[in-house]
């Protein structure tokens, strides 16, 4: 059987997909209304719509597709073959709508509700599982999606809507950001057990100018204040060892392979020994981040002012 051509003025092979959904989406549901009763007098009760105005969109579809998806017997309709065909891809689509709709309502509700969240791998040992266990006191049901990951790729997270809020370092400044300093972390020379400076306990970071360093790769915020604090003490770092993880590079300092400006650790590192710089100051800004001018959920509003709330504390002491 061949399906039967309409002459009236419809969509060319060559129309942009964006074009042809913005004309078929709409009247998706109502086809698929009368295809589930093969009846519009029906399906137009059923879906609470005008039968005048269910008619008229099943005959603009046919008209946009050209073809006949109805063949009409008086006030009943049955599916041509091109019907069926399209039926089941029509079914298919709303079922996902359905289901994406269903997914987002669950993100955004207030008790239930879900918060993409970033942060640095330095704070994931102890640092983060505190603040969420802290938070889950009055919010019990929140669901989060963690990701760690270096600063600049947790804005690019922001930006793409990926995330909704990061704890990062240096804290952003950038127009399409928002970001709040919420807490200093002090930063030690980590240098091999065996090393000359380590039976002290306090050193200038200039002390440390002819050793070589090893550090986090460029890109990564802790990079960039350890080449800015070095250039405040008059010297280049020395670069050996470049890593993504502070921890390995601590096992590196361990090693002998050098030292590095880190965060302290989670537990003594055997082999190391951690000590106060006291010039320039050594230390990071932590600061919470979100995009400007995006509305907030109420689980990720609720997180945001928990964050915010805990400004000079957000750190384990």
């Amino acid at each position: 059987m061949q399906h039967q051509q309409r002459s009236q003025k419809r969509l060319s092979p060559s129309s942009d997909t964006e074009d042809i959904v913005a004309l078929l989406a709409p009247r998706l549901a109502h086809f698929a209304g009368v295809a589930r009763t093969e009846h519009v007098t029906r399906a137009a009760q059923e879906m609470n719509v005008p039968q005048s105005t269910l008619s008229r969109a099943l005959v603009r579809l046919e008209q946009d597709l050209g073809v006949d998806l109805f063949a009409r017997r008086g006030r009943t309709v049955a599916l041509t073959p091109a019907g069926r065909t399209f039926l089941a891809s029509v079914e298919r689509a709303l079922a996902e709508i359905e289901r994406a709709a269903d997914e987002v309502r669950a993100d955004a509700d207030p008790a239930t509700g879900k918060v993409a969240f970033g942060f640095l791998h330095t704070m994931g040992a102890e640092t983060v599982p505190g603040l969420l266990h802290a938070f889950r006191a009055d919010h019990p049901r929140v669901r989060f999606s963690l990701v760690q990951n270096h600063g600049e790729a947790m804005l690019e997270g922001l930006r793409a809507g990926e995330l909704d809020l990061c704890l990062t370092s240096p804290v952003p400044d950038a127009p399409d950001l928002v970001a709040r300093r919420v807490d200093e972390q002090k930063l030690r020379l980590v240098v091999p057990a065996d090393h000359r400076l380590a039976g002290r306990r306090r050193v200038r970071l200039a002390e440390a100018a002819d050793d070589t360093f090893v550090t986090l790769e460029p890109g990564y915020g802790l990079r960039r204040i350890t080449d800015a604090l070095c250039q405040q003490a008059g010297f280049k770092p020395r670069v050996a060892f470049e890593g993504e993880e502070a921890e390995t590079l601590r096992g590196l300092v361990a090693a002998g392979l050098g030292v590095a400006l880190l965060p302290p650790p989670t537990v003594p590192r055997p082999g190391v020994v951690e000590l106060t710089v006291t010039a320039p100051r050594a230390a990071r800004e932590i600061g919470v981040a979100w995009l400007a001018d995006r509305p907030d959920t109420p689980p990720v509003a609720a997180f945001k002012h928990f964050l915010l709330s805990r400004r000079g504390n957000l750190l384990p002491t």
